[in-house]
């Protein structure tokens, strides 16, 4: 799963141990060479995806890590993208290796709770990717709520959602194997590292983001592929202030 260059098994063990945010100050100099990073692939579909749904002046990556959702935004926004992490570490990551480049949007990174977000009415998009897992389901409704205030009228809140692996199989079990023992590490363990797969359903999600405010939509990423019974791998979710 990890290149010679990926952080060992013990350095994954101090992690785990850690809370969310040490944990991934911890790992944010190898966090690129883990299989956690956003895979290029998602990334381009995502990028494509985006580009027929409007012009954007201004982009925000809620929960960046080291930066990868920024290629994203520096592709589609004109004027200005910033990256927003609680992680001191993945944000030092991100400013190394995203310079500013010219002619090219102007790129700033900001340390806040994506829970608390320190922005009001100053994007036309916000994206994230692979970082929902990290919030429990209570405290999804504050998080869309602040993405909600940080977009202007009219903006676009967008994000990928993988299908769910059939039941029984292979990635269907690990994804439960991780869960159960995520839960049992927390109950028995402070400070708490929460990290979900199985948490976030797509009717679920979509409520929360209604509830919010957003109208809601979904679009298939079809670079990605289909699964057997002719439905998308992974869909946009497209959420509309």
């Amino acid at each position: 799963m990890f290149t010679p260059q990926g952080p060992t098994l013990r350095e994954l063990a101090v992690q785990a141990l850690s809370s969310t945010e040490h944990g991934y100050d911890l790992l944010a100099p190898k966090f690129d060479q883990t299989p956690f990073r956003t895979s290029d692939r998602l990334l381009d579909a995502v990028t494509d995806a985006l580009r027929p749904l409007g012009r954007f002046r201004t982009g925000l990556d809620v929960c960046c890590g080291t930066g990868a959702g920024v290629r994203v935004l520096r592709e589609v926004c004109e004027e200005q993208v910033t990256g927003v992490d609680f992680s001191a570490g993945m944000l030092a990551q991100a400013r190394a290796a995203h310079p500013d480049t010219p002619g090219g949007p102007r790129q700033r990174w900001v340390r806040a709770d994506a829970r608390a977000l320190p922005f009001r009415s100053a994007f036309d998009l916000a994206v994230s990717f692979g970082a929902f897992g990290h919030f429990l389901p209570r405290e999804r409704p504050d998080l869309f709520r602040e993405v909600y205030t940080a977009l202007r009228p009219g903006g676009l809140f967008a994000f990928p959602v993988p299908a769910p692996p059939p039941v029984g199989s292979r990635p269907y079990l690990a994804l439960w194997g991780f869960d159960l023992a995520m839960r049992v590490r927390n109950l028995l363990w402070r400070p708490r590292f929460v990290m979900y797969y199985r948490t976030f359903r797509l009717p679920d999600v979509l409520r929360d983001l209604d509830r919010a405010g957003f109208t809601t939509g979904l679009t298939a990423l079809p670079s990605l592929g289909t699964r057997a019974d002719g439905t998308p791998r992974c869909r946009l979710v497209v959420a509309r202030r």
